[in-house]
């Protein structure tokens, strides 16, 4: 059965428990949780969870713009859920078997991008020149034009605001810059720890600074500084339809957990 709420306290108070469960599986509700109560600005959120047999098996959110997030849920939570919610929905992202459920219900969506979960396992720091730091406010308009140009290149739809976005990033000492020759070539971002897990994302490299190892070296470094600073695991998210950035992930100790989509209706 699901229970839904627009209260972020209430939705924390019965599902936080249940997402600290699997928090590596779990790693973007838990971020959005965190986000939210450190103030993300966001308007109409939705939150529910499944109880079955008296205990909490499920849950999910939705901030929009961004798509409906499935976090952990069995199969047979998601035809209810997305009957719930009704016909109108733009999106939907979690565990492929629970996407593979949301189109089953929905019908064909406009698209979807297959994604993987991965785990950081032991950390291979490559040999890259250049150094990587916190980015700083001047970096901020590059970072702006950075974030546009890498929402342009995902096309999964769901953007907020980037210049605020980045200004709340690079006041939290969440982004980070590979700089070479002087100049930033290449952008990671790092989540809040939330459940003892930090993620990588975005990591964007311009095209003219690219296969020049930039992005592997900022994902290392971003990578680092969660694990030395301000968690025990990292993880990220591939786009599987891009091999030389799975395989560049792989190379610095990235290690598959599982396929996640994105599915995008409108």
């Amino acid at each position: 059965m699901w229970t839904f709420t627009s209260d972020l306290e209430e939705y924390a108070r019965v599902a936080e428990p249940f997402l600290l469960g699997d928090p590596v599986r779990n790693t973007v509700a838990l971020t959005v949780l965190a986000n939210l109560r450190a103030g993300m600005p966001v308007e109409n959120p939705r939150f529910g969870w499944w109880t079955a047999g008296g205990e909490v098996r499920g849950a999910y959110f939705h901030t929009p713009p961004h798509p409906v997030g499935l976090a952990d849920m069995p199969v047979e939570a998601v035809a209810p859920l997305m009957e719930a919610l009704g016909g109108a929905l733009h999106g939907v992202v979690g565990r492929v078997e629970l996407t593979d459920e949301a189109q089953r219900v929905l019908g064909a969506p406009k698209q979807v991008v297959p994604e993987r979960l991965y785990r950081l396992g032991t950390l291979d720091v490559p040999d890259v020149p250049g150094h990587g730091r916190f980015a700083v406010p001047a970096d901020f308009p590059l970072l702006v034009s950075w974030y546009q140009a890498f929402a342009e290149e995902v096309a999964t739809g769901g953007h907020d605001d980037v210049t605020d976005r980045v200004a709340r990033r690079v006041a939290a000492r969440e982004l980070f810059v590979w700089e070479a020759g002087g100049a930033p070539v290449s952008l990671a971002g790092l989540s809040p720890e939330a459940g003892g897990v930090c993620r990588v994302g975005p990591v964007y490299t311009p095209p003219s600074c690219r296969r020049k190892g930039y992005g592997s070296a900022v994902t290392a470094y971003a990578s680092g500084v969660g694990l030395a600073e301000r968690c025990d695991e990292v993880v990220l998210f591939t786009d599987l339809g891009n091999p030389t950035s799975n395989a560049i992930y792989q190379s610095i100790g990235y290690r598959p957990v599982c396929d996640y989509a994105h599915v995008t209706y409108s």
